[in-house]
């Protein structure tokens, strides 16, 4: 085993501008794991391909995802930054996990049905089996814990199944990793329906919130959030769209939901919708900016991504090699 301290391992998809949802629930905390974890933070590019993609924008987003990460104060000298398809071993391991995961295992994946039902013209093999990649991708580090959403879980739990089931066959091969969940982050819904997540692939513009909106979007779309008939400003399972609103608030501003309701108590729902606008907007100033300066230097970003990719195909192909010769491949 190489490993000398714990591993996490988190990716995200270069499918789409990354949203608030994207922030808050993930990219806001990965810093936080250096302290006490190896991190490996990925942008899944292969992922991205069950759906049909333009190239070009495929390519810009890629470097964008990765300008993101960094941005957002992932420091390339404590975690490991790389981009899914120039570390060959995903693909390769994806293929033998394949062979040790069950169709009916697959066919249970809720993110399966969900995505079949949007692309049903392009219901492709990959959409299907992209688990086992996901699973791959967490395996070849011999990872601990998994940053997910409550909606990636099942796929760690699966991954988890797809690990013991490789073990018993050859032991100790595989570290089974455990979801990690951060219990003070909500779900963050959508603007025009929070009965649903925000989406980057929502086809309504106003009710997604991205990380790159310039101010001005921000307020906007704010202001124009759905709300109900009952003007006082606090959480409840009958006010969804006060309660996303109230969540997103303390995402920015670090305010608890009674601190919230306090603050905003008596006033109007125009009053706070701008306010959560405002403290939106204000927090991912700096983001934005520091976004700016990695895009203007593609050769930096270039360097960083042969630089992340070396060192997570040091880690991977140790994986690899070990389970290559646990099956019987012959080694060169």
């Amino acid at each position: 085993m190489f490993k000398d301290q714990k591993i996490s391992y988190s990716g995200v998809q270069p499918s789409g501008n990354l949203t608030i949802g994207n922030y808050l629930g993930a990219l806001k905390n990965f810093k936080d794991f250096a302290r006490d974890y190896k991190c490996f933070y990925c942008v899944v590019d292969e992922h991205a391909i069950t759906v049909r993609q333009v190239p070009a924008d495929l390519r810009r987003r890629t470097y964008e995802t990765l300008a993101l990460y960094m941005a957002c104060g992932l420091d390339p000298e404590k975690s490991t930054l790389y981009v899914q398809s120039h570390v060959r071993e995903h693909a390769e391991l994806a293929w033998v996990l394949d062979c040790f995961t069950m169709f009916g295992e697959l066919s249970r994946m809720t993110q399966f049905k969900d995505k079949s039902a949007k692309h049903a013209d392009n219901v492709n093999a990959g959409l299907f089996t992209y688990p086992v990649l996901m699973a791959a991708d967490i395996l070849l580090y011999q990872t601990d814990v998994v940053p997910v959403g409550i909606d990636q879980k099942q796929h760690v739990e699966l991954t988890r199944d797809i690990a013991v089931r490789f073990n018993q066959l050859y032991p100790d091969t595989f570290t089974l990793p455990e979801p990690y969940i951060a219990k003070n982050v909500r779900k963050i819904m959508s603007l025009a329906d929070p009965t649903k997540k925000m989406s980057k692939s929502d086809e309504n513009v106003n009710a997604v919130v991205y990380i790159l909106d310039d101010k001005d979007t921000i307020i906007r779309k704010f202001r124009r959030a759905v709300t109900d008939s009952d003007s006082e400003i606090r959480a409840s399972e009958d006010k969804p769209g006060v309660s996303n609103l109230i969540s997103i608030y303390g995402g920015f501003t670090g305010k608890s939901v009674e601190e919230t309701e306090k603050e905003f108590a008596g006033l109007g729902y125009g009053e706070f919708k701008t306010a959560v606008g405002e403290a939106c907007a204000a927090a991912l100033a700096p983001v934005q900016q520091r976004f700016r300066d990695y895009m203007a230097d593609k050769a930096q970003l270039e360097a960083q991504m042969k630089r992340g990719a070396e060192e997570a195909s040091w880690y991977a192909s140790r994986t690899l090699g070990k389970v290559r010769k646990k099956l019987g491949f012959v080694q060169l």
